[in-house]
């Protein structure tokens, strides 16, 4: 398609060029360097463009992070809280103007983009009612009973470098961001070359919210250059993406002595059980498998269904996957939007037209759309699928999903842990009690009963993460904002040195201190 301006797509939205290019000059600079062109899957031209940072520049960045930081750790927890709640207000009151940006830069149906904008303002609420309980002062046992004590403080790591991916752009960006902020840090982003404006749109929602200066910085650029440089600089990353890039993330990060936390790759399981009901299940496969058209970490991409289901199973799934609509409009009409550039239309492709060459079964799909959108694939069923086959051990990232019939639960356990992937799954049935025992044997980070992904991503209470090669750390729950403070103990003795007192001998007090050692586990074997 000839590149243009880009003014006719921005026309169909509440956006105008010069909204970009105000949310393009809040990012600093060291220099007059090269701008990057952001094109939009929508239509394929260019919307605007951003400067294409340098190492200097994430250097740059990380310094005036860490000198807003300082203040920022000392002001109350319960101001910053304000603070992020504001924040999650602003979101909801612009969202029409966040879902334009989401879906301008990312392709997505609109009700997609709706889950990225509504998870921000639950994720600000939970940790502004609970963070203060969660990083509270702790009373812990002492050494010695009566004699001494121990308490552990936590204090923010300084700053965090939260590289996000173009998939999820709002969410991903900002899941991991607000509770590093509550935690007192300051935060350096790195969005995904093909998605800076959404990121851009946030830091000015945490401006007008009253989040100090310097505190949200937003570098963009290439990956390459940008990303290494700013684990360089920073106190701990958080990355979501691919498993390779998150192994040289980690080495990386590894090498500075820094933590880091990882979501990476998954291929994800659908389990459905004799007993289910197959019409739901496949309401929950349509959902899973083709939500942002298959472009989510926790999208079901394999479906073993028990034989005795499984015709009832793949009629109903096939016939509500074909009436799907594909589109692009700035609307809620289209069921499933476009991938996100040529490149990932022709890497889905290739799975696609392996699969088929080598004996798969093609029910549903199976071919681009250009008269959709120059990168629109449609929703994709295959069966007869060999297990040795590219689209059945990679991860698609695409609306492509493979139905295998199983024997019963333990076949299904056994082929959906038949993975290095640990991402996500589902167990469908309607025995809940049942449902759950299942998934205790699948050894996934998160695994769902009767729901493809979102009741377990939006338990916010809950950590998400990954097994395997699908990461490491967790966001959400206490654990997704304790990866961003150092515990620090505070020990005292009441007697002075734990050690003889003058005049006892040496012998006497061993014999003391292993009497003391015996009153101790049995205290602690007793006591709840």
């Amino acid at each position: 398609m000839e590149q243009t301006s880009g003014s006719q797509i921005l026309g169909a939205t509440t956006l105008e060029s010069s909204r970009l290019e105000r949310l393009a000059a809040r990012i600093e600079t060291t220099g007059d360097g090269a701008s990057l062109e952001v094109r939009t899957p929508v239509t394929d031209e260019a919307i605007g463009s951003v400067p294409s940072c340098t190492a200097d520049d994430a250097a740059a960045a990380v310094e005036r992070a860490r000198s807003a930081q300082a203040a920022w750790e000392r002001a109350p927890i319960d101001e910053r809280a304000a603070i992020l709640e504001r924040f999650g207000d602003l979101v909801l009151k612009r969202r029409e103007e966040l879902l334009d940006i989401v879906q301008l830069e990312t392709g997505k149906a609109r009700h997609h983009a709706v889950e990225e904008v509504l998870d921000v303002p639950l994720t600000c609420s939970y940790y502004a009612a609970n963070g203060s309980s969660i990083l509270a002062d702790a009373d812990r046992s002492g050494a010695v009973p009566l004699a001494s004590d121990a308490t552990v403080t936590y204090d923010p790591v300084g700053v965090v470098g939260v590289i996000s991916p173009w998939n999820y752009p709002l969410t991903l960006a900002m899941t991991d961001a607000i509770p590093a902020l509550l935690a007192g840090n300051a935060v350096v982003c790195k969005p995904d070359e093909r998605t800076p404006f959404i990121a851009l749109a946030l830091a000015d929602l945490l401006a007008e919210a009253g989040l100090p200066d310097g505190l949200f910085q937003i570098v963009t650029g290439e990956g390459a250059t940008v990303g290494p440089a700013l684990i360089d600089e920073v106190d701990y990353v958080a990355f979501t993406g691919g498993t390779e890039t998150g192994r040289t993330v980690a080495e990386q990060a590894g090498r500075s002595l820094i933590g880091c936390s990882l979501e990476l790759g998954g291929k994800n399981p659908m389990v459905v059980l004799d007993d289910a009901d197959p019409e739901t299940a496949a309401r929950g496969a349509v959902k899973g498998a083709f939500t942002n058209a298959g472009q989510l970490c926790l999208a079901p991409e394999r479906i073993y269904v028990d034989e005795r289901r499984y015709d009832e199973f793949l009629d109903a799934f096939v016939g509500a996957t074909r009436r799907l609509e594909l589109g692009l409009e700035f609307d809620y009409g289209p069921d499933v939007g476009s991938l996100i550039d040529g490149n990932h239309l022709e890497a889905v492709q290739e799975f696609v037209d392996d699969a088929v060459e080598n004996g798969a079964s093609l029910l549903s799909g199976g071919r681009a759309r250009p008269d959709v959108g120059p990168f629109c694939y449609e929703p994709t069923i295959l069966t007869d699928v060999d297990p040795d086959l590219r689209v059945a051990c990679e991860e698609t990232f695409g609306p492509v999903v493979t139905v295998h019939p199983v024997s019963g639960a333990d076949e299904a356990i056994e082929r959906a842990n038949d993975t290095e992937y640990g991402l996500n799954a589902s167990v469908w049935t309607t025995d809940h009690e049942r449902g759950r025992k299942v998934a205790r044997e699948i050894d996934y980070g998160t695994v769902c009963v009767n729901d493809p992904y979102t009741v377990g991503w939006a338990a916010t209470d809950a950590p998400m993460g990954g097994f395997g090669d699908s990461g490491l750390g967790r966001r959400h729950g206490p654990e997704g904002l304790r990866r961003y403070v150092d515990a620090r103990t505070v020990a005292t003795s009441r007697i002075g040195p734990l050690d003889a007192p003058p005049g006892v001998s040496p012998r006497w007090f061993a014999r003391f201190m292993f009497g003391l050692t015996k009153i101790q586990r049995r205290l602690v074997r007793w006591l709840p």
